[in-house]
């Protein structure tokens, strides 16, 4: 970090200019549009339990059971914040967001100055610190603010690392807080797991052109240890409270001997495609009933189909939960569906849930409908999500042409390799919400900051 506290202490009326204007977004987000719900509830019980009864469990009815539905990083963090401001003070966590992906900021330049030069590290700065996507989940107790700083501070120290294994006089340390930070990040989310194989891809193309390759297989071998060790508590006490194997979190956050709706959920990949849909069908069940005139027509692929889904639709919303013989009914709908067309289901569909994650407006934290395209009955909502959806092409238009316009090698393959496992998994996923996505953030910034910037002679990447 050194290069860029010196640009920082030359630039420091810049700096300090768009740090204010950083604070200023994040804490309007918070005072004006505080976003605590669902998950954030979750989370903040466990911490509550934790910190008030050393269990590490959830409220169910009037007991207190154990749980392993939600890795351990937010809710340690969350109890950190507790116990210092109050139990379940959110205001106080969102506050403490808005410092930390504040500093986010400032790891995305220092990545950008790493791969590039000065003046793209300053345009890096300048375009996280205006970033209302990022912003704006600074104001939601969830686990997306510190998973991307996670993310940029394992991106930064990994692009640190691949540049000294180029070096004549290769350094192994910068491999071992990419994995702590690697590793931070899989305690928060699961799919942290994703920054191992973005970092382990760069390595990999290392291991084809260095011609030292004893120092890039130790440098994969520091990552890796540093990355999985932190987890081994975490699994052995699954282990010893639920006799179970479980490293990271369960894929659809349930207990040991719940109830999975694998049937409803692979029937509602067969048609989803966009966010809408997460909110009126996949999300309601169980517990509320699905509006079948909410359902698209590419969940039908004939007139006896429909008819058969409408009926089972119906059985559910008079009972309002799944159980086993709905759950078996929708999983031989899913199952006649892929057979049906097989590319669809493994190909087409996974690609539109990309899409969309990528350029729908990102307003879900925001009082916009999210039928933000129907003009007629929101206007002022409709035109303010267009111009959302604008800000949101020109963050990843700018990534692409920093991309096309510097060659970074493979420091910056990795950045591209992140973006891409990211996408490719959470296209997989059959609930395309677009903070998913966020995460991919730091290396979209760092890329972008390239577009308002030239190499200059000396420039090294």
């Amino acid at each position: 970090m050194k290069r860029l506290l010196e640009l920082v202490r030359r630039n420091w009326l810049f700096f300090l200019a768009a740090t204010i204007a950083a604070l200023a977004l994040r804490f309007f987000f918070v005072f004006r549009f505080p976003h605590v719900a669902g998950d954030s509830l979750i989370y903040g019980d466990i911490a509550k339990h934790w910190l008030t009864q050393g269990m590490y469990a959830l409220t169910d009815g009037a007991m207190v059971r154990p749980t392993l539905i939600r890795l351990p990083g937010y809710p340690a963090f969350l109890a950190a914040v507790f116990a210092i401001f109050g139990r379940e003070h959110y205001t106080a966590v969102m506050i403490v967001q808005t410092l930390i992906d504040t500093n986010t900021c400032l790891v995305c330049a220092a990545v950008a100055l790493e791969l590039m030069n000065e003046r793209a590290a300053k345009a890096t700065y300048l375009l996280a610190a205006l970033c209302p996507f990022t912003a704006s989940y600074a104001a939601a107790p969830l686990t997306e603010t510190l998973a991307i700083w996670f993310a940029a501070h394992a991106l930064y120290y990994g692009v640190r690392g691949i540049k000294s294994l180029r070096e004549p006089q290769a350094q192994l340390w910068p491999w071992l807080p990419a994995g702590l930070w690697t590793a931070a990040g899989i305690l928060i989310r699961p799919d942290g797991m994703l920054m191992l194989g973005a970092l382990g891809l760069g390595l990999l193309v290392l291991l084809v052109r260095s011609g030292d390759r004893r120092k890039v297989v130790l440098a994969g071998a520091v990552l890796v240890a540093a990355s999985l060790i932190p987890l081994a508590p975490w699994a052995a006490r699954n282990w010893h409270t639920f006799h179970v194997f479980q490293p990271l979190a369960p894929r659809y956050a349930n207990d040991p001997g719940e109830f999975v709706p694998h049937g409803f959920n692979h029937w509602i990949k067969t048609w989803m495609v966009d966010y809408v849909s997460v909110e009126e069908v996949y999300w309601p069940v169980s517990g509320q009933s699905i509006d079948f005139e909410l359902i698209p027509e590419r969940a039908f692929d004939s007139y006896e189909e429909y008819d058969r889904t409408q009926d089972i639709v119906v059985e559910y919303n008079q009972q309002r939960y799944l159980d086993t013989d709905l759950d078996a009914q929708f999983e031989q709908l899913a199952a006649e569906r892929i057979n049906h067309n097989p590319f669809r289901y493994y190909v087409w569909l996974p690609t539109l849930r990309i899409i969309d994650m990528w350029l729908r407006p990102r307003t879900e934290l925001l009082p916009i409908e999210t039928r933000w395209w129907e003009f007629s009955h929101h206007p002022e909502e409709s035109i303010f999500a267009l111009l959302w959806a604008g800000l949101n092409v020109f963050y990843i238009a700018a990534a692409l042409r920093g991309w096309l316009t510097w060659r970074l090698g493979a420091a910056g393959a990795v950045l591209v390799a992140f973006i891409l496992l990211r996408s490719c998994f959470l296209g997989s996923l059959e609930n395309p919400e677009p903070r998913y996505v966020l995460e991919c953030f730091p290396a979209l910034l760092a890329l972008g900051g390239g577009a308002f910037a030239r190499r200059a002679a000396g420039d090294r990447t």
